[in-house]
């Protein structure tokens, strides 16, 4: 990943001198506005150094294989099936047993 310099940071912008002329801007407008500037800036970069931390964190300690993820893979569905096949051979004997004794007893 290679690191970009940016043109401007906080401290450029606040030690930025315009030229004033006779006719030119507010000068108290535009340092207020600068002071905004400055103060996004210095937001964006905190939260970029937050974001640059954690994306680094994240990629020492890669996400493993464990029980947690394996939950959200899909089950073989021949295995399912057989299973599912499974379950409702024993019902059924299960059925067999208790109705087959209460249709003896009546």
């Amino acid at each position: 990943m290679s690191e970009e310099k940016y043109n401007l940071d906080g401290k450029t912008i606040l030690e930025k001198d315009f030229k004033t002329s006779m006719r030119g801007y507010n000068q108290e407008e535009v340092d207020e506005f600068l002071d905004l500037i400055i103060q996004d800036y210095e937001k964006f970069q905190k939260e970029i150094d937050q974001l640059q931390n954690e994306n680094n964190r994240l990629k020492k300690y890669p996400a493993r294989d464990d029980a947690s993820t394996q939950r959200t893979k899909p089950v073989n569905n021949t295995q399912n099936h057989q299973v599912n096949y499974d379950i409702l051979k024993r019902v059924s004997n299960l059925e067999k047993a208790v109705f087959g004794k209460k249709y003896a007893e009546e």
